[in-house]
């Protein structure tokens, strides 16, 4: 069984016996949402590299195995309950800056705007960030520059983005600052524990365009 359904199993033993169940998120079960989160014996989303918390699976914890299961622990993701935190503060960064709203009029015909192949891959490995918050539980800062990194990417690289880039650079670093996540510190962390992958190329990326979005507003 995968480890929810274990936390299913271990909250129907409990309400047989008249305990409370055992708090956590979850949804899709499929690794696509990033709703579901804990930190299992030290790792965010456990043991298992790129895997979400659902699609960890039992198998690779050895039969009377002790495992210790904690939240998210970060000042920016506020406890609510056993494992449940309020990763609010993702969803306020995104609201600032992490969309397009420019009118740009009916859509363009295909191949119209030619997007070079290796922007185009590296957008799409941006976009696969689902938010799930493991990089902030894992760094040692709690710091969220590889979410805000991956967000500002996905859009830096296509054209759609270019006009809101400064923009949105500056925007979503002083609401990612406003939160109270902490800054990077190049541990690597981050990248370990991602579902997903995420490179930390892109907080390169996100640097310089924080960096040319200040010098213009300099100018």
């Amino acid at each position: 069984m995968s480890f929810l359904e274990m936390l299913d199993v271990l909250n129907d033993q409990l309400t047989m016996e008249g305990k409370e169940p055992v708090a956590f998120d979850h949804d899709c079960r499929e690794g696509i949402c990033g709703m579901c989160g804990a930190v299992v014996d030290g790792v965010a989303h456990g043991p298992e590299r790129q895997t979400t918390l659902c699609q960890l699976h039992m198998r690779h914890f050895n039969n009377g195995q002790t495992i210790c299961i904690e939240p998210f622990r970060a000042t920016a993701f506020p406890l609510i309950k056993d494992l449940i935190v309020d990763r609010s503060g993702f969803d306020r960064i995104i609201q600032a800056g992490g969309f397009v709203s420019v009118n740009a009029g009916s859509a363009q015909d295909a191949n119209n705007l030619p997007v070079a192949q290796q922007n185009a891959e590296q957008s799409m490995d941006a976009a696969a960030c689902i938010g799930c918050g493991a990089c902030v539980a894992a760094c040692p800062n709690a710091a969220a520059m590889l979410f805000v990194s991956a967000k500002i990417s996905q859009l830096a690289l296509l054209p759609q983005g270019q006009p809101e880039r400064k923009r949105r650079a500056q925007a979503m670093v002083t609401a990612m600052d406003n939160e109270g996540f902490g800054n990077c510190g190049n541990e690597r962390e981050c990248e370990n524990v991602c579902p997903k992958g995420i490179s930390i190329r892109n907080i390169a990326r996100l640097n310089r365009e924080y960096l040319r979005a200040s010098l213009a507003a300099d100018e």
